[in-house]
């Protein structure tokens, strides 16, 4: 297969070429603690089935709880919701054309772009 304007479909959905393509696989996944998704968790007494309720129902979260004395805790999708990832904050790049940071008056590429690539690799 050569890579002319009319492989170009079918380069897309061959399979193992890397990250070129995200294919949806058609499965969409709900929120954790949605009433398609639920939280599920298992505990082993009932004081802690009590208190594992409450910490749902106080956030209004849609859950799941199974009472199972001879299994280990799983508290894991509670443990997600609680501490949810916080969104990354990325810095901005210098771009080539725009006046250096270090307040030179210079554009970037003229002055300190070699000097980050050298330490930056």
């Amino acid at each position: 297969m050569g890579n002319r304007i009319t492989d170009v479909g079918k380069m897309k959905r061959r399979p193992g070429v890397g990250n070129r393509m995200r294919i949806f696989d058609g499965v969409k996944h709900a929120k954790l603690g949605t009433e398609k998704n639920p939280a599920v968790v298992s505990v082993q007494t009932e004081s802690r089935y009590k208190e594992v309720t409450a910490v749902f129902e106080e956030k209004g979260w849609k859950y799941r709880i199974e009472l199972e004395p001879d299994k280990p805790e799983d508290i894991s999708d509670l443990t997600r919701l609680l501490n949810l990832p916080k969104p990354r904050i990325v810095e901005k790049k210098v771009g080539r054309n725009e006046p250096c940071p270090c307040g030179s008056g210079r554009k970037h590429k003229n002055c300190c772009m070699n000097k980050d690539e050298q330490q930056h690799p």
